[in-house]
């Protein structure tokens, strides 16, 4: 059976590096990988960090600014691609332009679609934007659905969805785990990254910031950066913000915080940085699905710079809280997270990690058993993310609370046509499509 794994940012490349690894460690399957050009430096980065390329590049970003030319230029190049190589299935990820176009040429052509995290859904196409409107699609034409929580299984039952669910578990922690263990073994690696950051003052605590969110874009990044200017008047902490290559991110990001005292701006980072700093973090800044993921299993908290997320396991958890874009709401957020004794920061540093929601490290070997067909226990989610799935999407709520105890942390360790849509499930999740599209102001 062979598989085409399309993708083509860096995110997608980190969260598919242990999927791709599976499904070449699993007899009877054929593993082809597809870029789409969708990132290019970013994207390379990450593809060596985990030894890993690509058998098809599709360059789409080469004069393809924005996005219906970025679509319209990934569909063009897969198509004939598709009739080269005839895959069984055309697995994507997430919700990605590359994952929708890919998706849509699959589906174009009769190929099963198979779709890793699949089900995360806001309820409304304007937050985030694109993202929200890709995965309903992906999710409505795909025949195989890879949901890494319990909320988002419930998700595509509740919109009807047709194809097959398995609740796996996120990948992401499979890659973060297999990057933890690289780290803690690999000394040179380690000396070298100490190096590499011995800028840091290890009296002051470290703010880590990341942002790209197109629905930031403008009004919300002037928000944030103000509230980064203002945070950066204190003396007790430093800010660390690699800024993403995207010109509406770095260029007020640049334009507000470039040489103010005890704000480090990096470029992109690898990943092995990027796990090195998450794990030095006090407090984590983002408005990244990615990282509202990563950070718990690394026991950091996590203010979110939205006002909705389609991950409210990390909420119901207490590992994140939603502070939207406001500058006072933000420095607020993450005053009251460090004005707690270091004890009872600690203390609620391994509650987070011990009570990780988002995947056991088999994430991975569970899509390409099932996609093998082989039988496999799906994932086993904590209390608190099935509880999550009662509400399936978080808005701003309360604050993160400390937990009264401090329990022991979990170590890091390690067919044959298109698909057929039931009438029923088809209307169902075009109609979810719909209620959402009416929230889009």
């Amino acid at each position: 059976m062979k598989i085409l794994s399309v993708f083509g940012t860096r995110p997608e490349a980190i969260k598919m590096a242990p999927v791709v690894r599976a499904l070449r460690a699993e007899p009877g399957l054929e593993s082809v990988v597809c870029l789409s050009g969708q990132h290019t430096t970013m994207l390379s980065q990450a593809l060596a960090t985990f030894e890993l390329t690509g058998d098809y590049n599709l360059s789409a970003m080469d004069g393809a600014p924005g996005l219906n030319p970025l679509v319209g230029r990934i569909l063009g190049s897969l198509d004939p691609l598709l009739e080269t190589i005839k895959p069984d299935t055309v697995m994507v990820h997430g919700d990605t332009s590359t994952a929708f176009a890919a998706a849509l040429a699959a589906f174009h052509r009769g190929i099963p679609v198979a779709h890793v995290e699949a089900g995360l859904r806001t309820g409304d196409l304007s937050r985030p934007f694109p993202e929200e409107m890709n995965r309903c699609f992906v999710d409505l034409v795909a025949s195989s659905m890879f949901a890494p929580t319990p909320a988002a299984v419930d998700n595509l039952q509740s919109a009807g969805a047709a194809g097959r669910i398995l609740l796996t578990g996120n990948t992401v922690v499979d890659a973060l785990q297999w990057m933890a263990r690289k780290l803690d073994s690999d000394t040179v690696l380690s000396a070298i990254l100490a190096a590499r950051y011995d800028f840091l003052d290890p009296s002051r605590r470290m703010v880590l910031v990341t942002g790209h969110r197109r629905e930031n874009f403008g009004g919300g990044f002037d928000a944030i950066c103000d509230a980064l200017a203002e945070l950066a008047q204190r003396d007790d902490i430093q800010l660390v913000y690699p800024v993403h290559l995207n010109p509406n991110v770095r260029g007020p990001v640049l334009e507000r915080l470039q040489g103010l005292p005890r704000v480090h701006l990096l470029s992109p980072l690898d990943y092995p940085d990027f796990v090195y700093l998450m794990r030095r973090a006090s407090v984590i800044l983002t408005d990244s699905g990615g990282v509202q993921e990563e950070a718990p299993a690394l026991g950091v908290p996590v203010l979110v710079m939205r006002d909705v997320t389609e991950r409210p396991e990390a909420v119901a958890s207490g590992a994140a809280r939603l502070v939207g874009t406001d500058a006072g709401d933000i420095v607020q957020a993450v005053a009251r997270l460090l004005s707690e004794p270091a004890a009872r920061h600690q203390a609620m540093r391994r509650d987070i990690a011990a009570q990780n929601p988002y995947g056991d490290g088999r994430a991975s070997e569970r899509i390409a058993a099932l996609l093998a067909g082989r039988e496999c226990e799906p994932f086993r989610a904590p209390s608190h993310a099935r509880a999550a799935a009662v509400h399936r999407n978080a808005r701003r709520r309360a604050p993160i609370t400390m937990p009264k105890s401090a329990p022991t942390p979990v170590p890091l360790s390690n067919p044959t046509h298109g698909p057929s849509f039931p009438s029923g499930g088809t209307r169902s999740l075009v109609a979810s499509v719909g209620a959402a599209a009416s929230k889009v102001s």
